[in-house]
C-alpha cells in the first residue's frame, strides 16, 4: 500500500455543512458534517482571475461527505475572491447535465465536476473546451472524452488496500500495517464482499484494492467466499444505496448463512452501505456489537453516524479521507490554471480515462478503528467529541 505525506496546510476552509445520512444501523437518520475549519494546499486573498465564476458540480446530498466537499469548494473559492455556482444533482444524471449546460451559458471560466456517471458528460464537456473552460474532475474520474483537464482524488487503490487490510486485521489474521501474525488463528473465516456504483470510477479502483489484497489469503484457504459471488458486477451497489446493501445482505443471509453457517466479516466500501449491512446483520441476531458477535464490518468516509458505531463497537472501521485537504488541492489547480498555468500532478499514469491519461493529484488516506477517533477526528477538529456521541453533527 503506498503511503503518501499529508499535503502541507495553506488555506482555512470554513466547514458549515448541513446534516444529511441514511437510516438503520446508526441512527435515526444518520447524517452530519465535520466541526470546524481545515486547511491545505491553496493560496489565498490574491487568487488570480478573482471575481470570475466557477462551476462547482456535485453528485448528491443523500450522503454527507459530499455535503462537506461541495461546501469546503465553495468556502475556499470565496475566500480567495471568486464567484461560484454550487449544484447538487441528487443523484439524477440528465439533472447534472443541465446544470453543466447552465454554467456554461451563465459564464462560468472553470469547472470543478464531481460526476454522477463518469461517461455521460461528453456533449457538456466539449462545450466547455470548444469555450476554453478548463474542467477538473473532483474525487470521481471522468471517463471517454479528451476535455477534461485534471484530476484531484485520493489513492483510490489504496484505500481498496487500507480496507482489506482492516478486514484483516479485524479478523486478527495481520496487525495494522498487514503484515501476517505469526500467532493467527487458522480459519476458514466465511467473509462476503460488496463494491460500489457501477457507474463511478472509484468503485473499480477500491474493489481491485480490496481484492488484490484478500487474494492471498483467499487462495490458501484462510477466507471463503461463501456465496461464491466474487466478480465486480455481482456485488456493485447501484448509486452506493444503503438500501440497496442491506438487502443484498438480508438475501446472502438467506442463501448462505442458514444452518449455521457463520458470517466473520464484510469488506464494504462505504459506511453508508456498512450502515445497510449492519443493520441486516442485527436484524438476523448478529451482535449487537463487536464483541457479542457481529461480523466485522469495514467502511469508507468517516460519516459521522458510522464514527459513532465505530465508537460504539458495532462498526470495525472507516477509511478518512480529508475532504478539507481535497477542497485545498482543488482550489490550488483552479487557480493555477485561472492564472494560465500548469498545476501540478503527482501521478501522471494511473488514471487512464479511455482516451487519455489524465494528470492527477492523489491526497493520502488513514484507517480509523475506535482508538484512533480522538487523534484523527476530534483533535484535527472534524468532529467533535459531541458529535462522536451523538452520531449527528
Amino acid at each position: 500500500m503506498r503511503r503518501i505525506g499529508m499535503v502541507a496546510a495553506g488555506i482555512a476552509v470554513a466547514l458549515s455543512l448541513a446534516a444529511c445520512g441514511g437510516t438503520g444501523a446508526g441512527g435515526a437518520n444518520g447524517g452530519g458534517t465535520p466541526a470546524a475549519t481545515g486547511s491545505a494546499g491553496a493560496t489565498g486573498g490574491t487568487a488570480a482571475g478573482a471575481g470570475a465564476l466557477v462551476g462547482v458540480a456535485m453528485p448528491t446530498q443523500t450522503s454527507e461527505r459530499w455535503i462537506n466537499d461541495g461546501n469546503a469548494v465553495k468556502s475556499a473559492l470565496e475566500k480567495d475572491g471568486y464567484k461560484v455556482d454550487l449544484k447538487y444533482a441528487n443523484d439524477d444524471i440528465p439533472t447534472q447535465t443541465q446544470q453543466l449546460d447552465a454554467m456554461i451559458t451563465e459564464g462560468a471560466k472553470l469547472l470543478i465536476i464531481a460526476s454522477i456517471d463518469g461517461t455521460a458528460l461528453t456533449s457538456q464537456l466539449e462545450n466547455a473546451a470548444s469555450k476554453g473552460i478548463k474542467v477538473i474532475a473532483y474525487d470521481r474520474l471522468i471517463n471517454g472524452t479528451p476535455n477534461v483537464d485534471f484530476y484531484t482524488t485520493f489513492d483510490n487503490y489504496a484505500v481498496g488496500v487500507a480496507q482489506a487490510n482492516a478486514l484483516l486485521y479485524g479478523l486478527g489474521l495481520t496487525d495494522k500495517d498487514g503484515k501476517a501474525k505469526t500467532d493467527a488463528p487458522k480459519g476458514p473465516f466465511n467473509i462476503e464482499v460488496f463494491a460500489g456504483s457501477p457507474d463511478d470510477n472509484n468503485a473499480k479502483f477500491f474493489f481491485n484494492g480490496g481484492m488484490d489484497t484478500l487474494k492471498p489469503f483467499i487462495a490458501n484457504g484462510t477466507l471463503v467466499i461463501k456465496s461464491g459471488q466474487t466478480s465486480f458486477d455481482q456485488v456493485a451497489i447501484l448509486r452506493w444505496s444503503q438500501d440497496g446493501a442491506q438487502q443484498r445482505m438480508e438475501n446472502l443471509l438467506t442463501s448462505t448463512y442458514t444452518g449455521g453457517a457463520k458470517l466473520a466479516g464484510v469488506l464494504s466500501p462505504f459506511d453508508g452501505l456498512s450502515r445497510g449491512i449492519i443493520t441486516a446483520l442485527q436484524g438476523v441476531g448478529m451482535g449487537p456489537t463487536l464483541d457479542k458477535g457481529l461480523p466485522v464490518v469495514t467502511g469508507q468516509d468517516a460519516e459521522i453516524a458510522s464514527v459513532k458505531l465505530i465508537n460504539d463497537g458495532v462498526q470495525s472501521s472507516t477509511i478518512f479521507k480529508d475532504t478539507r485537504t481535497l477542497a485545498a488541492q482543488a482550489v490550488k489547480v483552479a487557480e493555477a490554471f485561472l492564472a494560465g498555468n500548469t498545476p501540478e500532478a503527482n501521478d501522471t499514469k494511473t488514471y487512464n480515462n479511455g482516451v487519455k491519461v489524465v494528470p492527477t493529484y492523489l491526497l493520502p488516506v488513514v484507517t480509523v478503528y475506535k482508538e484512533d477517533i480522538q487523534k484523527q477526528l476530534i483533535d484535527s477538529k472534524y468532529y467533535t467529541a459531541a458529535q462522536v456521541a451523538a452520531g449527528v453533527a
